[in-house]
C-alpha cells in the first residue's frame, strides 16, 4: 500500500514537472520492463494516460493478488473438507465404551500424546498399540501416524473385543 502511495506521488511530482519529463521516465520504465511499444501505443506523451494506466496497472495487480488469495482459500477449505470426509468414520465410538475411560487409559498410557512412540520402538500412539494389535482392529501403518480420532475409535473397538485387560496397568 505505502508503495502504491509513494509511486503515486513520484507520478504526480512528475507531471508538474512537464510533457517532456514525463515521456522519458515513460519510455525509460517501459524499455526497463520490455513494454516500450505500449507506452507508445497509450500515449506516453500525455500525462494523464500515463496516470490513467498506472492505476489500471495497480488495479490489475490488485485484483490477480486477491484472486491468488481466494484460490489459496478455497483450497484450504477443500482440504479440510476433504480431511473431516476421512475423519468422519471414526467421530462415533462403539457401544459400550466412554471417551471418559478412552482418556483415562490414554492418560496413564502416554499421557495422551497420541504421537509418541515407547522407549522400545514396540509401542505407539495414544494408547500404546503394538502394531500387530492396532492392524487387528482394523488399522494400517503405525498407530502413533494415525489422526487421534481414529486412535480413540480402535482403541474403543478393542476395548468392546477385549476388555480392558489389554492395557494391564491403565485399563482398571
Amino acid at each position: 500500500m505505502k508503495t502504491s502511495v509513494v509511486l503515486l506521488a513520484v507520478l504526480a511530482a512528475v507531471l508538474v514537472a512537464g510533457n517532456f519529463l514525463v515521456s522519458d521516465i515513460g519510455d525509460r520504465a517501459a524499455v526497463g520492463t520490455g513494454q516500450a511499444a505500449s507506452f507508445e501505443a497509450d500515449g506516453a506523451g500525455d500525462p494523464a494516460a500515463l496516470v490513467f494506466d498506472f492505476g489500471e496497472r495497480l488495479e490489475q495487480h490488485r485484483l490477480e493478488r486477491s484472486a491468488a488469495v481466494l484460490a489459496r482459500q478455497q483450497a484450504r477449505i477443500k482440504a479440510r473438507r476433504e480431511r473431516i470426509r476421512e475423519l468422519r468414520p471414526f467421530l462415533d465410538l462403539p457401544a459400550g465404551v466412554s471417551k471418559s475411560t478412552l482418556e483415562s487409559i490414554a492418560s496413564c498410557e502416554s499421557g495422551g500424546d497420541p504421537t509418541i512412540v515407547s522407549s522400545n520402538g514396540l509401542y505407539h500412539g495414544k494408547y500404546q498399540f503394538s502394531p500387530a494389535t492396532w492392524a487387528a482392529v482394523g488399522g494400517s501403518g503405525l498407530p502413533s501416524e494415525a489422526p487421534e480420532v481414529e486412535q480413540d475409535y480402535r482403541a474403543a473397538l478393542l476395548y468392546v473385543k477385549s476388555g480392558p485387560g489389554q492395557w494391564p496397568v491403565c485399563g482398571s
